[in-house]
């Protein structure tokens, strides 16, 4: 059974869920993309959960984790997730994130690279500065304006139609939008942020390097932004193995979420046969 818990920053609550299983290796950290919430690894939980210690949450200033000060950078979003984790004595985390949540998890391996035991992109794509244009960064720091402009009717339909390609996978984001309604500034804001700092972050031109096992998941009709070309280089610039996904957009894990769990539980099993039995027991 998930718990609902909360973790006071000063910026505002963070709320998540977490399920513990007292035998469990390793702790599967589910981390969603910007602007979605929780239930968009509700696939993932519900199939992981009772295998291994389970974590989600609804990131800073999104959804439950609401009000909250837009105050805070990349770094702020791992460090606040390991102080959780650290609280909850959940270790040796496998990160899980998609899109936005992908980049939270390589600012977490850049802090914390001993503690990182695994590492899953969903759609999302390499922090590193190499990979992006001047123009692109200048792009992202300069988003908010864009969202305000649209009409939300247009951004409903881009935040939905444009990010899945399933019925489910549709929904689950057109709800979680309609939970935005009549609030599109701080809609414009929540986005606007988010970007900015994943463009700081770059701009840090730090090696964000990942040394525990890893795997890239990508939708092949995942249209959003650049991320299909990204992989690509990606894969090819460091070896990390490259999955692609049939029949899925950009939230390849509510298109085809049996196949993105089996990829998730290959991996997995490869971190838990890298614990000593020492780390194990510490668990």
């Amino acid at each position: 059974m998930l718990l609902q818990r909360e973790y006071r920053t000063r910026c505002g609550v963070i709320h998540y869920w977490i399920s513990k299983k007292n035998d469990s290796a390793v702790t599967l950290v589910f981390l969603p993309g910007l602007t979605a919430d929780h239930h968009l690894f509700d696939k993932q939980m519900a199939y992981f959960e009772g295998k291994y210690s389970v974590f989600v949450w609804d990131a800073p200033g999104h959804a439950s984790s609401w009000p909250f000060e837009f105050t805070f950078d990349l770094f702020d979003k791992a460090k606040w997730l390991d102080e959780i984790l650290t609280a909850e004595e959940m270790e040796n985390p496998v990160i899980i994130g998609q899109s936005m949540g992908g980049y939270v998890g390589q600012a977490y391996t850049q802090l914390f690279p001993e503690k990182l035991k695994g590492f899953v992109s969903i759609d999302s794509a390499p922090l590193q500065r190499k990979y992006v244009t001047a123009a692109e960064i200048w792009l992202l720091k300069r988003m908010e304006p864009v969202y305000r402009y649209y009409p939300w009717k247009w951004l409903l339909q881009s935040g939905t139609k444009g990010i899945a390609v399933s019925t489910y996978g549709r929904k689950l984001m057109y709800d979680t939008m309609k939970g935005y309604e009549g609030q599109k500034e701080r809609y414009a804001k929540l986005a606007g942020h988010g970007f900015r700092i994943l463009a700081e972050a770059m701009e840090k031109d730090l090696p964000y390097r990942i040394f525990c096992p890893a795997l890239l998941v990508c939708g092949e009709k995942d249209h959003a932004g650049s991320c299909i070309r990204y992989n690509k280089t990606w894969h090819k610039n460091t070896g990390i193995r490259l999955e692609w996904i049939r029949n899925a957009g950009h939230n390849s894990n509510t298109d085809a979420p049996e196949a993105v769990n089996g990829l998730i539980e290959e991996l997995v099993i490869r971190c838990e046969a890298g614990i000593t039995p020492e780390e194990k027991e510490e668990c």
